[in-house]
């Protein structure tokens, strides 16, 4: 996956959560697909940063998390790395770029808010399915208790956050997360670590829509633990509609809705 790195690199953050209830947010007004809309605004144009999206004191959401629209900092950053790029040399540059939690915070916030400065999403990564669940975003699935993935999923497991954006014929997921070396578009391996649908289908969508990116960063598959160690916050209708019925259809389906 990582190569060397595997087991010595961290995929996220373990940071304090906040259990703070957000009653600013604009719930039910905006859809699953919105949702996906935005969290692809970054794809291809925005390096993994260690601590990106945090605070200074790295307790919980910093000022780009809590801001409508994607900073252009992180297209101008990302512009000058190449294909050496090594996020242990970028840790704690925080206006830089996004880690995992902060870029599901950022799009939580994006989808849910309205206006700038109000109370962020960004938490430590393993646990914001079951706080999002309690704070009444959506229901909350242990892991090994998915049998179906769906689009707008939020995941996560040890040191991870991650997004579904819809599942393949053979079982496997396309998602969207922040990853070394960025964010980006991945798939699930199959469970034999044989190339599955999903990552096929990211590999399209890297090097159709993002090649500048994809020439330099062409890896889009992910391990298939990632399905089973990981657990996830169903958006409730009352968040987040599905007037366009994204919960039944398949990645392809979805994509073509992206694009």
């Amino acid at each position: 996956w990582y190569g060397s790195k595997i087991w010595s690199i961290p995929i996220g953050n373990a940071k304090n959560e906040s259990t703070k209830t957000n009653t600013t947010s604009k719930q039910g007004e905006r859809s699953i697909l919105d949702f996906l809309k935005i969290a692809i605004k970054p794809v291809g144009s925005t390096m993994y940063v260690w601590g990106g999206g945090w605070n200074e004191e790295d307790t919980a959401a910093g000022i780009e998390a809590v801001t409508i629209g994607v900073s252009p900092r992180w297209a101008e950053f990302a512009s000058v790395q190449d294909a050496s790029y090594d996020y242990n040399d970028t840790t704690y540059q925080i206006h830089d770029g996004l880690d995992c939690s902060g870029y599901v915070g950022w799009a939580v916030y994006n989808v849910l808010e309205t206006q700038n400065g109000q109370e962020g999403y960004v938490l430590s990564s393993s646990k914001m399915a079951s706080n999002y669940a309690n704070r009444g975003l959506g229901t909350y699935i242990s892991a090994g208790n998915i049998d179906r993935w769906q689009a707008g999923d939020i995941m996560s497991m040890s040191g991870h956050a991650w997004i579904v954006v819809g599942m393949c014929e053979d079982g496997s997921v396309l998602l969207l997360h922040s990853s070394p070396p960025g964010v980006i578009f991945c798939g699930t391996n199959l469970s034999n670590g044989n190339k599955s649908q999903a990552v096929i289908r990211a590999e399209e969508i890297m090097s159709t829509y993002y090649p500048s990116w994809y020439a330099k960063y062409p890896d889009c598959a992910r391990p298939y633990w990632y399905l089973t160690n990981s657990s996830a916050m169903r958006w409730n209708r009352e968040t987040l509609n599905d007037n366009e019925n994204l919960s039944s259809m398949t990645a392809n389906e979805i994509v073509n809705l992206l694009y």
